[in-house]
């Protein structure tokens, strides 16, 4: 099974982001950043107090149509006004969240989801520039050529203008993503979270969740692109249970289709027996 993390940046790179899609051969794709305006299409532009950015109006859409063979989860944390470029410039409100594809062979036999930080917010005015809240979502599917349950969590951290350090609201995103984990998985499970946590790599967050026995694979290795402009080039992780279900995780440096790298995961076929 090949497991796919990528924050998809609203797709403003979906030029790039589209032809890929099409050849990423994902069993279960986990997006960041994922953009839903109800009856909008096209392109729309998104701004806050430090950035102005082009997005998708409805990037769920945009790759629910790339990937028919996929069963596509969303989850909304917050949502906000954009510009539609298409629709005469009008504003339009847009969700914003996560979204987890999984393939029509993988069956789904559990989901969750849960906000790791704060709770949903409509923002009519703007778009705050931090603090947002952050929903991470969780599926449980069978792999029937491994014989075993996967519990897959998809998770968009809290995002702090000051940085990434440690903060007692990173710390209480941990243990609320933790509380998800445990909720969902099942003894016997290969568990696997992964996403954008806007985090550095000494992060107590890795201590809780190593308390659930995962390892992270990432490290301190530089999951950015040549389209992200600052210093500090961490920010995506991916945790497994069982490192030696590993067959090969790569950091993707081509191509580009994001200011963040995807991080893509290739798990062995072994059963484990229950």
């Amino acid at each position: 099974m090949r497991i796919i993390s990528l924050n998809a940046w609203g797709g403003a790179m979906f030029d790039e982001l589209a032809p890929w899609l099409d050849t990423c051969d994902a069993g279960i794709l986990c997006l960041q950043e994922v953009t839903r305006t109800p009856s909008v299409h096209g392109w729309t532009r998104f701004d806050d107090a430090e950035r102005s950015l082009p997005q998708r109006a409805n990037l769920l859409a945009d790759v629910r149509s790339r990937l028919p063979h996929h069963q596509g989860l969303f989850v909304a944390s917050d949502s906000g006004p954009v510009q539609a470029r298409d629709h005469g410039h009008r504003s339009h409100q847009q969700d914003f969240g996560v979204a987890t594809f999984v393939a029509e062979t993988l069956p789904i036999v559990g989901m969750r989801s849960a906000f790791v930080h704060g709770g949903y917010a409509e923002h009519r005015d703007e778009w705050p520039s931090d603090g947002r809240p952050r929903a991470a979502l969780a599926v449980r599917v069978l792999d029937p050529e491994a014989r075993r349950f996967v519990t897959v969590v998809n998770l968009h951290g809290l995002r702090d203008a000051r940085g990434k350090a440690d903060t007692p609201a990173r710390r209480a995103q941990a243990e609320r993503l933790a509380e998800l984990i445990a909720g969902l998985r099942e003894n016997g499970d290969l568990t696997v979270v992964c996403g954008d946590f806007n985090l550095l790599p000494g992060s107590e967050t890795f201590e809780v969740l190593a308390g659930l026995g995962l390892t992270d694979l990432v490290r301190e290795a530089d999951t950015r692109t040549a389209r992200y402009p600052k210093p500090v080039r961490h920010a995506s992780y991916l945790l497994v249970s069982e490192p030696a279900a590993v067959k090969r995780f790569e950091i993707m440096t081509a191509p580009e289709v994001s200011d963040h790298r995807a991080l893509v995961l290739e798990l062995r076929h072994c059963a484990r027996r229950r």
